[in-house]
């Protein structure tokens, strides 16, 4: 399992030059004018694991399989969204398909770069675009609300919960607050997310700066991190166009670029493991000799389920989960190693995977 992120921002921000060195293509149209993005560019990339090369390397496997993220890069947001304004409708439209946002911020000054506001401040850019989706949440919850009010006169039990949950939403929005501010039961999850509101997604600030603030950022981006802290958000900061050099160059190269810029590793990099525990998700393995592969769980999957990520007989037909902790699998040199040492456990159905749980599930075809 994967997911999809959203690359949202205002027009000229760096979206789509992120997302042109996320995917290593130039599928997106990087131009210095708004709305250059008009159809959701989408792509796939490998998740980068360190840990996965080294099990190839002990299993002698002949190949390797990553996990995979999704990312798409939506066009920019501008005032009046919510209303239609540009091609508002097909951005919130689009927005609501994603599993988390990336929000891209200006934190970079360019004569040469337009900005819509005719100013760098990165905070008006975030506020900017979070007002537009809350007042699309805000419209969407008060027309849901007024729809279940047949059901509710007839008792139904799911409307009610329904519209318990939406009038919480709503408060907030009213409030100003988005809704991922709502405090929502675990009984209550399920039914919250499916009614996709905009601003409940969990959301991750990327703070676009220039070459030479990569490593350290700037007081652009110290302003956006105070704000992510403030709402219990994360944030990361990238160099969008350094990103998409380092993209362009083998890998022996841009190890070298990017510590003559002082960064200790690529800005993906650190994107995706910030996506992950946005999200809460966890990597197990698998190895052997035909391959060495990640597989991409939510936090708190129980055995069953992780096994079903593979295949769904082997969730039906679970018997057992051998399983063997990376550290132990790399220092014991392999599984016959780890298995010498009694460090392979036999694990049934309500264990729960860990990150980095190198497994092999036993079942009943």
């Amino acid at each position: 399992m994967g997911f999809r992120m959203g690359i949202v921002g205002l027009p000229n921000v760096g979206k789509s030059t992120l997302f042109n060195a996320l995917t290593r293509t130039a599928a997106a149209q990087a131009a210095n004018f708004p709305f250059c993005t008009i159809e959701p560019n989408t792509g796939e990339v490998a998740v980068p694991d360190a840990r996965l090369e080294t099990l190839a390397r002990l299993a002698a496997s002949a190949r390797v399989v990553p996990t995979r993220m999704t990312f798409v890069d939506i066009a920019g947001l501008v005032r009046g969204a919510s209303k239609g304004e540009g091609l508002g409708n097909q951005f919130l439209a689009t927005i609501r398909e994603v599993d988390a946002v990336a929000h891209v911020v200006r934190c970079f000054e360019d004569a040469d770069i337009t900005h819509v506001d005719g100013r760098i401040d990165p905070i008006a850019d975030i506020q900017t675009v979070d007002t537009e989706l809350m007042l699309a949440d805000l419209e969407s919850v008060e027309r849901r609300r007024a729809g279940l009010l047949r059901k509710l006169k007839g008792g139904d039990r799911e409307a009610m919960v329904q519209d318990r949950l939406l009038a919480a939403a709503e408060a907030a929005l009213a409030a100003g607050r988005p809704a991922r501010s709502v405090a929502v039961a675990a009984d209550d999850r399920r039914a919250w997310e499916q009614l996709q509101l905009l601003t409940a997604k969990p959301i991750l600030y990327v703070c676009n700066v220039e070459e030479a603030a990569a490593a350290a950022g700037n007081a652009f981006s110290a302003r956006v991190a105070e704000h992510a802290a403030a709402e219990g958000a994360a944030h990361v900061v990238i160099s969008a166009r350094i990103e998409e050099e380092i993209a362009q160059l083998p890998p022996a190269e841009a190890e070298e670029f990017l510590a003559a810029l002082g960064l200790a590793e690529a800005g993906l990099d650190r994107l995706i493991r910030a996506g992950y525990a946005l999200l809460g998700l966890r990597t197990y393995f698998t190895a052997g000799p035909k391959e060495a592969r990640a597989w991409t769980i939510p936090a708190g999957t129980l055995a069953p389920q992780a096994a079903g990520v593979i295949h769904g007989d082997f969730e039906r037909g679970f018997i057992r989960a051998e399983t063997i902790a990376c550290a132990d699998y790399v220092a014991h040199g392999g599984e016959a190693g780890a298995r010498a040492a009694g460090r392979l456990r036999l694990e049934g159905k309500t264990y729960e995977v860990e990150d980095g749980d190198v497994l092999h599930f036993l079942f009943n075809a």
